[in-house]
């Protein structure tokens, strides 16, 4: 690469890293042309960019970031990264999917609003987090249980009237 292209493409990740929600550093050493093909194809369809990118590159990219130093034992040999601008944890849900079918792929680390992340945390704590629809129903009943709880208080006394007349009508049917 010449001087240009490498600061072209030290912005372009720059852009990306800036742009993510988080990030999930893969070594996919072992893998077959198909296999890497496959996890692409599970990526694009979740809108998850993956890029097979130079570590030299990323820490260039990542240079001003305080914590890029502890980047240094997850930037070694290849690295192929995930960028998630969504869902923070649809790159790491992806990851582990494709583990349960393929164990050669390996999470290095990760990214997460400026927290490097290590790979069981990636794969225990990121892979976990709900994803945007579920914040949003966990929310949304949230707003609702109190209106609910109000409804059956309010319907209790007339529920309860028409069991004291199902009862008196049974008393007077038996006798």
């Amino acid at each position: 690469m010449e001087r240009t292209q490498k600061e072209e493409a030290v912005g372009t990740l720059r852009a990306r890293f800036d742009r993510s929600t988080s990030t999930v550093f893969l070594d996919y050493t072992g893998m077959t042309v198909a296999e890497v093909s496959k996890l692409r194809d599970d990526f694009r369809a979740r809108g998850i960019e993956y890029r097979v990118v130079k570590n030299t590159l990323v820490k260039k990219a990542l240079a001003d970031q305080a914590w890029v130093g502890k980047l240094d034992s997850v930037l070694r040999g290849m690295t192929g990264v995930a960028w998630s601008f969504e869902e923070p944890s649809a790159a790491a849900r992806v990851v582990q999917e494709f583990r349960r079918q393929n164990e050669k792929l390996k999470v290095k680390g990760g990214l997460l609003d400026g927290e490097v992340l290590s790979s069981t945390a990636v794969e225990s704590h990121l892979a976990t987090l709900p994803g945007k629809d579920e914040m949003r129903a966990m929310l949304l009943a949230q707003l609702i249980a109190p209106l609910q709880r109000f409804v059956m208080l309010m319907n209790a006394p007339a529920r309860e009237f028409v069991g004291v007349l199902a009862a008196k009508q049974r008393k007077d049917e038996g006798a």
